[in-house]
Order: structure tokens, then sequence, then C-alpha cells
């Protein structure tokens, strides 16, 4: 299944010739072809899940090792939600021959002030960011998550008009600036099926967006609907917008979601959850371009809840409950 959309396959294959052609010769030996691209995810050598499981099977932990595990053994998504840029560059080192999975996470006025407060302090800053990252990713193949919730907190209110109109500019001209690098399959955040259910509503927004200019849509990050619930919206939301693809983040969905009655810990670190279907290209379904696992196992969705620590923290206890589940 192509991850690249219809109006950037003419470029990518343009490239693909002009590497072709130029590939060093040698007169009296065979010519020689670039590699093929890459197709498979990448799977972190380091990182929270990979220690803690390595921590474990040191100290004989063997009954925690094996639920760890079936984390550090999947492909994640890294996030980028800082001023420095500099480990984008490390990580597509790192992944080589796979795909990396990015998510961009620094919009100005990020979470509307709730657990992930922050983001670039100016637009100006916001733009100068993107392009650093764009930079890092010159000639290199990756799938990118644009800006989780962005579009979707818009839609929801928590912005003043000037904010949300300087939003769907930004979020606009970074799909402009990573589809520039035909190597790069950009998703926009699209919410999920339980946020903005009026899918008209969000297709308008997600235009407003640039959402045309991306290679669709992603849904469910750092969500726990139901793959099958998020079929269903996003096929919805696809006939909107003239048969866009998405993805969908299975990280977290495999029982579902929790009880709405449960407040903050509906969406905030809820009991009771588990690993949904493991990342793949492959999902059988023509508009799903991936399953993927955005939001990272394991990591804290903020501070709320009996000994969560803030958001983004890595917490074990979390992990292997997720892992059980």
């Amino acid at each position: 299944m192509p991850l690249i959309s219809p109006g950037r396959r003419v470029v990518a294959a343009g490239l693909a010739a002009a590497l072709a052609a130029g590939w060093p010769s040698r007169v009296g030996r065979e010519h020689y072809s670039p590699p093929p691209p890459p197709t498979e995810l990448y799977v972190e050598r380091t990182g929270p899940a990979v220690d803690q499981l390595t921590a474990y099977e040191k100290t004989g932990r063997t009954a925690e090792a094996a639920l760890l595990k079936k984390i550090a053994s999947q492909p994640v998504a890294v996030w980028f939600a800082g001023a420095d840029t500099t480990g984008v560059g490390r990580l597509v080192t790192a992944a080589q021959l796979f795909i990396p999975v990015l998510t961009l996470y620094y919009i100005p006025h990020r979470d509307c002030a709730s657990h992930s407060a922050g983001g670039a302090p100016t637009a100006t800053a916001y733009t100068a960011w993107i392009a650093a990252v764009a930079a890092e990713l010159t000639g290199r193949r990756a799938i990118v998550i644009l800006e989780p919730d962005a579009v979707a907190q818009a839609v929801q209110g928590c912005l003043n008009p000037a904010q949300r109109t300087e939003r769907y500019r930004l979020l606009s001209r970074a799909i402009a600036t990573l589809t520039a690098n035909p190597g790069l399959t950009v998703y926009l955040d699209g919410g999920n099926p339980a946020w903005i259910t009026d899918t008209a509503t969000m297709s308008t927004a997600l235009r407003k967006a640039g959402v045309t200019r991306a290679d669709g849509f992603a849904l469910n990050v750092a969500n726990f609907e139901t793959t099958s619930s998020n079929i269903r919206y996003g096929t919805r939301l696809s006939e909107r917008l003239g048969g866009a693809h998405f993805v969908i983040d299975t990280s977290r969905n495999g029982n579902g979601p929790a009880r709405r009655s449960s407040g903050a810990r509906h969406w905030c670190n809820p009991p009771g959850r588990a690993l949904g279907h493991p990342p793949t290209l492959d999902t059988g379904h023509t508009l799903v371009d991936a399953y993927l696992w955005i939001k990272r196992p394991g990591e804290s969705d903020g501070a709320c809840g009996q000994g969560a620590p803030a958001a983004g923290t890595w917490w074990p206890r979390y992990a292997l409950e997720l892992a059980a589940g």
C-alpha cells in the first residue's frame, strides 16, 4: 500500500529515476543500482522501555521482562516537543535502512495550558523550528505525525480567534515545508472518534490547516478508541476530504476506552487498558496506511491519578499494566 499521496508519487518516482541514472559505475564492471527504499518501521535500540527491559533481565525479574518485551520490541514514534532539533538527525541516522516515525509537538499554545502545555514561544519560532526539523530530514525517509490535538483543540474553542487563525496558518506552512521532501510521509492529526464527532466540522478545520497538501491525517493519537471505531470515523472523514488516507494510533486501544464516568481518567492514564494492534504498514484496509504506536506505551499522560508522573515521563507500572492487559 503506497504511503505517498498521488500528487507526490510523481516527484518520488522522478527522484528515484534521477538517483538511478546518476549512480556511479566503473568501466568494465557491472552497473550499480541504488539500494531499495526502506519498507520496515524502525525499532529503537535504546530508550526507556529498552532500558527497563534490560534492568529487569539483569535482576532476574523474568515475568516483568516478558511483559516489557511486548513494548520494547515494537517500533514506536519518537516525539520532538522542545526547541532542540539535533535529535532528529540522530534518529534518522540510527534508523538507516528502516522507517522512523516522528511526532512533531511544538505548536504555540500547545495543549491549551493542560498537562502538556508549552510549545514554541512565537509563530516565528515555530516556523524556524519546522524548517530546522525539515533540514535534519533532508534526503531521508520517515513518517511524520504533525501536532497531536492541534486541530481538534482549535475546533474545541480553547484558542481565541487570532490564535486559531495563526494555528491553521502555521500548520499549513509546516505541511508545505515538510512535504517538499519527497521522502517524508506527513499526516496531520485529526483527533479521535469521541472528540469532534461531527466530521463536517472536523474536515473543514483540517482543510484550513492544509491537510490536502499532506499525505492524510492521523487518528486516536494518545487515545484509547477502538480500531474499528477509528476506521468508521476515518472513512467518513476521508469522504469529506476527497478520499484522504489515514493512520491510526493503536498503542493503547486493545481494550477500548475507559468509561466516561471516570472523568479525567477517561483519557489520562486510565486503568484497565491494553496494548493494541502491533505497528504495521499492511493493514488490509484501502484507506488505512498504517497502524502505529504513536503514543509511547508506558509514558504518562499527565500527573493525574494516584502516583502518575508528569506528561511524557516513563512510568514502569503503567507500562506493565498495558502489557498485561
